[in-house]
């Protein structure tokens, strides 16, 4: 009888997940050392210098970039074993390298037990985890609060803690442009948790404790070092998806850079951004200190839209689902398999189209949707339905106010993901 050929799906689910092969993690650890050291002038900070440190012991960091898995691990002797999105296991040019070293695939925002199972057993073995608990690299270059249930889940491992600040990692990897630019980045490691911390703290109070010690603003960060990185003229192309309201008109979705520009369409409100991503306005313009303060203000603007009832956001999407058996290839994110309306209100999030072929309506519950996941920069994103990664591909520029109005939406509502207690202006960035 013909062997039934499993799908991608099924082969990550059964799969015994172990410490990293020596050989594996060993040459991509020296290849990723060289590479980063002379590209990205990496410097580790170490508070307290646990690069012999022996596992058990998982190492929690702020998701600067896409490139953090590298700006940690190269400098820990311990063979880590990375929790990582499950969608990117899908993807050809990362495939064999995270199968290789065993990394463990999660699905974002969503309670698995597999993954849990998967990191206690290799505690067990005496190894180590590094985990990302935002869920998320950064889209603004500051921090979001960290996953539900991160300090319940912490305190139920019972294992030493570590912890890394990643600094500058936005700046060289920023979400709004996938191009690199390289600089400097810096990672301020120590000690979060020993056990004894864990037996005796709540677990609100551990997770008060990791958004306090993992927060960073690196436009604020920058704003003291003035570190130079190559932007190639291009410092502000593509930063309107993050930044599309006018602090001088007030129009949405006016923004439009060039090159090291920045402008609105509607005034001419605008600023030129040099290489240490510090805006200098225009002649009368009226422009934030920082892009994070400007995307703040998005936010915070965000926030009284939603308190209207009849508040709701329409638009027409593109769906993509990842494949059964071939992995995506050119750097793909999922595979387009129709279009249709989505729809997001005091309700939750609804879409309503075709997927292969078929009409569907799909919907989820606010509570159920804290936030979404982008795989790459600001065009797209994702959620699951039943489990099922979907991605949504709009026809404008409305990524970020559809990011922000879910998740506001979700804390109005009494979600459990709520925002910082801690005024995040008064916070130190040195």
């Amino acid at each position: 009888m013909k062997k039934e050929l499993k799908t991608i799906d099924q082969t990550l689910l059964e799969k015994k997940y172990t410490r990293p092969n020596p050989l594996n993690y060993g040459i991509l650890k020296i290849v990723a050392r060289t590479v980063l050291t002379w590209t990205y002038h990496t410097k580790m900070i170490w508070k307290t210098d646990l690069r012999k440190a022996k596992g058990p012991f998982v190492l929690i960091s702020n998701h600067a970039s896409r490139a953090d898995y590298l700006f940690n691990a190269i400098y820990f002797k311990e063979r880590i074993n990375f929790v990582l999105g499950y969608n990117e296991f899908f993807r050809s040019h990362l495939s064999s390298t995270v199968n290789s070293i065993n990394c463990i695939p999660k699905k974002n925002f969503q309670f698995e037990v597999k993954p849990i199972m998967t990191i206690y057993e290799i505690l067990k073995q005496g190894g180590a985890i590094s985990i990302y608990p935002e869920g998320m690299n950064s889209i603004s270059g500051a921090n979001q609060p960290v996953a539900i249930g991160t300090g319940n889940f912490l305190k139920k491992l019972n294992v030493p803690v570590y912890y890394s600040v990643i600094k500058g990692g936005y700046l060289s990897c920023p979400k709004y442009n996938v191009v690199d630019r390289p600089g400097k980045v810096e990672s301020v490691v120590d000690i979060m948790f020993t056990v004894e911390d864990l037996q005796n703290m709540t677990a609100e109070e551990i997770e008060d404790r990791v958004n306090e010690l993992l927060y960073h603003d690196d436009y604020e960060w920058n704003k003291k070092r003035k570190i130079h990185y190559k932007t190639k003229g291009k410092t502000a192309e593509g930063l309107e998806t993050l930044l599309y309201w006018c602090p001088k008109c007030h129009k949405e979705f006016t923004m439009a850079s060039k090159g090291d520009d920045i402008y609105c369409t509607h005034c001419g409100n605008g600023a030129k951004l040099d290489d240490t991503y510090e805006m200098h306005p225009y002649e009368g313009s009226v422009i934030p200190d920082t892009q994070t303060k400007w995307f703040n203000m998005e936010r915070a603007l965000i926030k009284e839209e939603v308190k209207n009832p009849n508040f709701e956001m329409r638009t027409h999407v593109k769906l993509g689902i990842l494949p059964d058996y071939e992995l995506l290839k050119d750097k793909k994110t999922s595979e387009i398999v129709g279009e249709g309306e989505l729809i997001i209100n005091h309700n939750g999030l609804t879409y309503n189209g075709s997927k292969n072929g078929k009409e569907v309506s799909l919907h989820l519950d606010l509570d159920h949707l804290p936030s979404y996941g982008m795989c790459t920069d600001v065009t797209r994103f994702y959620t699951f339905f039943e489990g099922k990664f979907h991605e949504f591909y709009p026809d404008t520029n409305i990524t970020m106010k559809w990011f922000m109005a879910t998740e506001e939406l979700h804390r109005y509502h009494g979600g459990k993901w709520q925002d910082f207690k801690f005024d995040v202006t008064k916070m130190k960035n040195d």
